[in-house]
């Protein structure tokens, strides 16, 4: 057994480390061609590139596995890896399904924390890390070790959990708690958590006159991520270590390490911030 699985395995027992993969082993069950196709185009209106030909591509916590094999379709070179166990073998599932003789597609166990992995790895023309660096433990070190593996010209694509303040800190506890309940309660309790905030948010907003504002995430949001609501709501719910950051923190941040933000989708409640970083040719 490696370094990598040995830890997270501690780290679940521990009920310190949500179990990912397993979520992402059923969602591959559901995936289909519309959903793969869907992530293409997820990537490319973010990137603004119709084509990732030529280009390497780092998927820093592949998960499922579904945007490195949407990259690996648009034309990139890609180099895939996870912490998570089960979200490795999902992400080398999806290679064996659609691209088994694929050398230019790398799938690999590691940590973004781990500083020796991450310096041996090269330089790539697009860094992608969707909604992980915040669920690592350490989520400003994650961001650190992508950016110094970001080519020069290049650009970094993540998405980071919305600092809500105390709302933020109170759902910190719920996912906290989620991870400590017996595993015949858990979802039941992720259900039940989920249901009566996606009801309250939409009485909030439809006592505003706008229904939709809270009803058309949760019609839209996870398909283009490729979820569907239930798996999304477990990932949610059960998300953890889990940190948060400022939409203009992240700016800051970022800048001051030589990447200008070239688009970005600011959450104002306690979703993901997506945001595309270009690093200047010179740093």
């Amino acid at each position: 057994m490696s370094d990598n699985t040995t830890q997270h395995a501690h780290e679940v027992r521990q009920h310190q480390r949500f179990e990912f993969g397993a979520n992402w082993a059923r969602f591959l069950e559901l995936l289909d061609e519309a959903r793969i196709v869907d992530a293409e185009r997820s990537l490319q209106r973010m990137l603004a590139l119709s084509s990732l030909a030529g280009k390497r591509f780092l998927d820093a916590g592949s998960g499922s596995g579904l945007f490195s094999l949407a990259a690996l379709r648009l034309g990139a070179r890609v180099h895939s890896f996870d912490f998570d166990p089960q979200s490795v073998a999902c992400t080398a599932e999806l290679k064996r399904r659609y691209a088994s003789d694929r050398a230019d597609w790398v799938v690999e166990h590691a940590s973004v924390l781990d500083q020796q992995y991450m310096r041996a790895l090269p330089c790539f023309d697009l860094v992608y890390s969707w909604g992980v660096l915040h669920h690592t433990g350490a989520m400003w070190v994650g961001i650190d070790q992508c950016i110094q593996r970001v080519a020069p010209g290049g650009r970094l694509f993540i998405a980071i959990y919305n600092d809500q303040g105390w709302k933020s800190h109170f759902w910190w506890f719920v996912k906290w708690l989620y991870n400590r309940l017996p595993a015949a309660l858990a979802k039941l309790y992720a259900y039940t958590i989920g249901y009566l905030a996606n009801a309250a948010n939409i009485l909030k907003y439809t006592l505003r006159g706008q229904p939709m504002t809270a009803i058309g995430p949760l019609l839209k949001g996870s398909e283009r991520r490729g979820m569907s609501v239930h798996r999304d709501m477990v990932d949610w719910m059960g998300g953890f270590p889990y940190e948060f950051a400022g939409y203009d923190t992240l700016v800051d941040y970022l800048q001051g390490r030589g990447f200008d933000l070239v688009r970005g989708e600011r959450n104002r409640s306690l979703g993901c911030h997506e945001m595309v970083f270009a690093r200047s040719a010179s740093s």
